[in-house]
């Protein structure tokens, strides 16, 4: 399989340059999407240190235990607010294990739904966007043809490697949505060897 997505991705000379000696990641499934979904909210615009730091106080208020929907919405706003979280992201978790009770999703439904079907449904919820729908595709349910053309990241590394114009934003977007149509059926590998060159370049 690796061998497969380098040489399809390699096919891009730009991105060749940047794969090459590159070890394919693996793209995992995991449980309890939900849960998956209130700690990128918590996550979202915090440096991965203190990321983690108010993560792990959210998880220990359930004392070792994965916390449900039905926990989080028991747990008042004033409790998820004292491990550091503000009052916008207490209520988005709320948010999030409200709609997922109240729709009945399930991760089963969820591996099973089309990419589009569930950044559709999901961002339907008040404090989920694009971004972090996008995320949860890649990361939590281990789809291979995702791009976040609205990444930071993502934006700067094909900027540097491609040559691209930071501006005007929408033709920035329009070329980063062209070249990366090429990766497809393998854009979320894309996606992370550019994360991943951009970290080692300091690209910014």
């Amino acid at each position: 399989m690796s061998e497969q997505v380098s040489a399809h991705l390699s096919q891009d000379v730009s991105l060749k340059n940047i794969i090459t000696n590159w070890e394919i990641p693996v793209l995992k499934r995991t449980d309890n999407i939900a849960l998956y979904l209130c700690l990128s909210i918590i996550s979202q615009q915090l440096s991965t240190k203190v990321a983690r730091v108010i993560s792990d106080r959210f998880l220990d208020l359930y004392q070792g235990k994965e916390p449900t929907c039905e926990l989080v919405l028991n747990t008042e706003t004033d409790v998820l607010r004292s491990v550091g979280m503000s009052m916008a992201k207490a209520n988005y978790l709320h948010n999030v294990c409200t709609f997922f009770i109240e729709n009945r999703i399930s991760d089963t439904t969820l591996h099973r739904m089309k990419d589009h079907e569930i950044l559709d449904l999901l961002t339907r919820i008040k404090g989920v966007g694009n971004w972090t729908v996008e995320m949860l595709l890649m990361f939590a349910l281990g789809r291979e043809d995702i791009f976040a053309v609205d990444d930071l990241g993502v934006q700067q590394a094909m900027i540097a490697a491609y040559g691209l114009p930071k501006e005007p934003k929408k033709i920035l977007r329009s070329e980063m949505l062209r070249i990366s149509k090429a990766w497809s059926p393998y854009r979320t590998y894309g996606c992370i060897a550019l994360w991943q060159w951009k970290d080692r370049k300091r690209v910014d």
